[in-house]
């Protein structure tokens, strides 16, 4: 048996954090399996759904690179499919015509409460007569669920699972309109599809049991499903946008990279011992649903930071530019020339063991591309006496003459403040201030090996011209 996998978003908001874990644990478990990922855009509701919400779904899959097999699937085009199937049910005798008013509905659920039950429909219409039908009235179709016996589900995450069958009421698959509804149109879908199995969060664990049933009317092949915990937040709440629940093009936004998020989003629900960091292919090779996590887990931002930290400084210097170049441009209203980008690769190795984020690599890097005289901040200026200046002064003939290599000139430096009787951070500080215009940056002589002997001495001299 081939495995399909299945992601079904709907297209009424962005790619959410969790919606992205779902996608990635199909994508994985698909891939691992050598088999089939298939993505669907569950569109039934038109009112809601929005081009705008599919592009960011497609752009926020394409950027974790999750590629899909084939076409991608829109469920409203199959409306005439899902109608025919809920047709076939009323043939067989497991769907009838119900013609209870809105209002009659919300007197069985006020009746429901009443009795201390959870509010639903009591199948007037189940048994009854059509003939008996007002004609004023626009029948749904509803599913007619077994009353006596239980649904077992064995879930690949949750283990064995039993329903009463009189926790479930008849379900609508038609509206009165004639429009499919939503839990139609996934079981006929997920069965023409030929999807083997069903990953999933937790929240749809109820709607298994009312789906199985109606696979079971058509005599379809149930496939496999896996319900997995919901993420919290840190304090172990529901997710919110106040504790990370914000749309994957966000985290693009604020600079993470696509596979530090993947990574740590394969780590929210599931492990491998205690591996925290792994390659993509790795990821393939370990990953199965026995070792999902039964529990909710807990998002934390701090930690999915650390882990992008760790993946900035594995990413190649050139890739890293490219990320920041429009960053940079963006703040300095500017192209970046040819040879401002060979200077800010000459410096990423050091700048990019200090960044967190991407954000933070561009603000890092800033230094290297301004024209003078440099802006300066407050620490940086305060460090800037007419006496460091004066330093500095002393500086510029050596600066002239030293082989512009780092060793040889942390070196020169060196000697050059023992010979003057000062401790090296009289020197340093300025030096750093006037080169970068922070009071922090990249080691110092790292600094001046980048910029180049010219540009360094060129600061150095607008420094103490101003």
């Amino acid at each position: 048996m081939t495995v399909v996998t299945r992601f079904a978003p709907s297209p009424t908001g962005f790619l959410h954090i969790g919606g992205a874990r779902t996608a990635l644990f199909n994508w994985l478990y698909a891939r691992h399996f050598g088999g089939r990922f298939l993505l669907r855009v569950e569109d039934t509701d038109r009112k809601r759904s929005t081009q705008e919400a599919i592009d960011a779904i497609l752009a926020g899959m394409k950027w974790l690179d999750l590629k899909w097999d084939g076409e991608v699937v829109f469920q409203h085009a199959q409306a005439d499919r899902h109608k025919e199937v809920a047709l076939s049910l009323l043939e067989k005798g497991h769907a009838y015509w119900c013609y209870c008013s809105p209002e009659e509905l919300t007197r069985m659920r006020n009746e429901a409460r009443a009795a201390g039950l959870s509010p639903r429909y009591n199948g007037f219409w189940r048994d009854r007569d059509p003939a008996e039908a007002p004609e004023d009235v626009a029948p749904v179709l509803r599913f007619k669920a077994p009353k006596e016996g239980m649904t077992t589900l064995q879930d690949l995450v949750q283990g064995e699972i039993t329903l009463d069958h009189q926790q479930l009421d008849d379900l609508i698959l038609l509206r009165a309109d004639g429009t499919p509804t939503y839990m139609l149109s996934v079981i006929v879908d997920d069965h023409d599809m030929g999807v083997t199995h069903i990953i999933r969060g937790d929240d749809h664990l109820t709607n298994a049991f009312r789906q199985i049933q109606i696979y079971q009317a058509m005599e379809w092949q149930v496939p496999d499903m896996a319900h997995i915990p919901l993420i919290h937040g840190q304090d172990g709440a529901k997710l919110s946008k106040r504790h990370g629940a914000l749309g994957v093009e966000t985290y693009k936004d604020l600079g993470f990279l696509p596979e530090a998020l993947c990574n740590y989003l394969t780590r929210l629900g599931w492990s491998h011992g205690d591996e925290e960091i792994f390659t993509r292919e790795q990821a393939i090779d370990w990953f199965d649903l026995d070792h999902a996590g039964r529990s909710p887990s807990r998002f934390d931002m701090a930690k999915l930071t650390n882990l992008n930290a760790h993946y900035i400084r594995e990413t190649s210097n050139t890739r890293l530019l490219d990320l920041i170049s429009p960053l940079i441009e963006e703040k300095l209203k500017t192209r970046l020339e040819a040879d401002l980008k060979s200077r800010l690769l000459r410096g990423m190795d050091g700048l990019k063991q200090r960044a967190k984020t991407i954000l933070e690599l561009a603000d890092s890097a800033l230094f290297y591309c301004y024209l003078l005289p440099l802006p300066f901040e407050e620490k940086a200026l305060k460090v800037l006496t007419n006496d460091a200046c004066a330093l500095l002064q002393d500086l510029l003939p050596l600066m002239a003459e030293v082989e512009w290599e780092e060793g040889v000139l942390e070196a020169s430096l060196r000697q050059h403040a023992e010979e003057k009787g000062l401790k090296f951070g009289k020197i340093a500080q300025p030096l750093r201030a006037a080169l970068s215009g922070k009071a922090v940056s990249p080691g110092i002589f790292e600094v001046m090996q980048v910029l180049g002997r010219e540009e360094t001495i060129a600061r150095l001299e607008s420094v103490i011209d101003l």
